[in-house]
């Protein structure tokens, strides 16, 4: 029963859902048909697109797993699939009008709708998200919680259920993972040892069990887990098996082979769409605008020393992956084989070179290097996915080979044209200052975070700081 209603509610979301978009479509047609001086077709030469969305977004919707519980999540968890979904089914819908070539549909018609639909599904998850965290707190639609340990971390867990009421878990009491009751945690909810647990699950309405045990005690639980499993209990394993600082865990499946992850920097992927999406509006658009630019560069360098107009070198990207990073060439042409024999000029700690009198560098090449005009080229790096606007510089591998074992996970993000060093002095911090910047940078990463590096390399860059 509890089953069959846990489908009708989901299939009820997915029914409201679709009819939520489908709405959303018909009122940005309104909207753009009053807005501007565009003629717009019949709404009837529009609806066929309804036959695309629908399969589009349900597709998504349920990719992107919509419909799981959001009892324990936040509300940026909550919105989180909804977003990534919207977004995913609408470079759909645009690629597919671009292969069709659909020209006579509404490009601004299509904005509107995405925002219109992302709005109202936003708005009816957050009314959902707040009205059953208020049923909660007042003691209705609780789940009868189990937990089997003892100690310092099943209390620990134990609190953090009991500090959210609106997560509605009722701890019905404790059950020791030991064969003696050792009786560390409340005693007050106390109700026996592991040998009795099929006389408490049978005695108990029992939700779920949580097992909060050590590693040591891991096969002491799994024909408890198999009992669970076997009449129909859902059984929970807390998995905080390792002291990690940064890494967060989290459960991933292979072809149903369960995953416990590590993940030792913030991933969210919601946030990351955007950021990549981003990155390629933003450079597209910055190529484009400086087109004419890349032809002036292009001609002082062929006329300023012989050679070719563009330099080509083997970068660490993200995980190390190398590829081929694209700058306006500044040197002469044989400046890699010149490099040893002015290594006295450095003037950067650790495996880092750099050198602001490099004797290498053309004429034209160091008002290039003054402002920063010979990165330009890596937008094209940032079109291809090799690095993205924001994100720590990308290395030399002979640089990555010399790394102490902490500074390599500078390489855990995508590299990028500009980062927090690039607007914190530059030459004028030390490696290892410089590496803590960018790992600093890793650690608290956010889209404002991005936003204002990008806002602070303008004026830097104007300054004429490069080198």
């Amino acid at each position: 029963m509890l089953k069959e209603g846990n489908r009708f509610i989901r299939q009820a979301q997915i029914a409201i859902d679709l009819g939520v978009t489908a709405l959303s479509f018909y009122t940005a047609y309104v909207l753009r048909a009053q807005v501007g001086d565009v003629q717009l077709k019949p709404f009837s030469a529009h609806f066929f697109l309804l036959y695309l969305i629908a399969p589009v977004w349900l597709f998504f919707f349920l990719h992107y797993r919509c419909y799981q519980s959001i009892r324990v999540k936040n509300l940026l968890q909550t919105l989180a699939p909804v977003l990534k979904a919207v977004l995913a089914g609408g470079f759909i819908l645009m690629a597919a009008f671009f292969i069709f070539k659909l020209q006579y549909i509404s490009r601004a018609l299509i904005i509107m709708f995405l925002v219109i639909d992302l709005f109202l599904l936003a708005m009816i998850r957050t009314s959902l998200y707040l009205f059953f965290r208020n049923v909660r707190k007042k003691g209705y639609n609780y789940r009868s919680i189990l937990i089997v340990g003892s100690g310092k971390r099943a209390d620990s867990f134990a609190r953090i259920l009991d500090q959210h009421k609106e997560w509605g878990l009722r701890i019905i009491g404790f059950v020791d993972y030991d064969e003696v009751c050792q009786k560390k945690v409340d005693c007050r909810r106390f109700i026996g040892n592991l040998i009795q647990l099929p006389e408490i699950l049978i005695s108990n309405q029992v939700d779920e069990v949580i097992f909060v045990v050590p590693r040591s005690g891991l096969d002491k639980i799994e024909k408890h887990v198999l009992l669970c499993e076997e009449i129909g209990i859902k059984a929970s394993i807390t998995a905080d098996f390792y002291s990690h600082k940064l890494a967060k865990g989290s459960f991933e499946e292979i072809q149903g082979w369960p995953l416990l992850a590590y993940t030792p920097y913030p991933r969210i992927e919601e946030w990351f769409v955007l950021k990549r999406a981003f990155d390629i509006a933003f450079a597209s658009a910055v190529l484009l605008l400086s087109a004419p630019v890349f032809a002036l560069i292009s001609v002082a360098i062929k006329l300023g020393s012989p050679g070719p107009v563009f330099f080509r070198q083997t970068r660490c990207g993200m995980n190390g992956r190398k590829f081929s990073l694209l700058k306006f060439r500044t040197m002469v042409a044989d400046a890699d084989n010149m490099k040893l024999s002015i290594q006295h000029l450095n003037e950067m700690s650790g495996p880092v070179f750099k050198a602001k009198n490099d004797p290498r560098l053309t004429r034209i090449g160091k008002v290039l290097r003054k402002y920063s005009l010979d990165e330009l080229p890596q937008l094209i790096n940032v079109l291809k996915g090799d690095m993205s606007l924001v994100g720590p510089r990308p290395p030399l591998p002979e640089e990555v080979v010399k790394y102490d074992m902490w500074q390599r996970r500078r390489l855990s993000v995508r590299p990028g044209l500009t980062c927090v060093w690039q607007v914190s002095g530059r030459n004028n911090i030390g490696f290892e200052q410089w590496m803590k910047l960018d790992l600093e940078y890793i650690d608290n990463w956010s889209l404002t975070q991005d936003f204002k590096i990008i806002l602070k390399t303008i004026p830097a860059v104007l300054r004429g700081t490069g080198v």
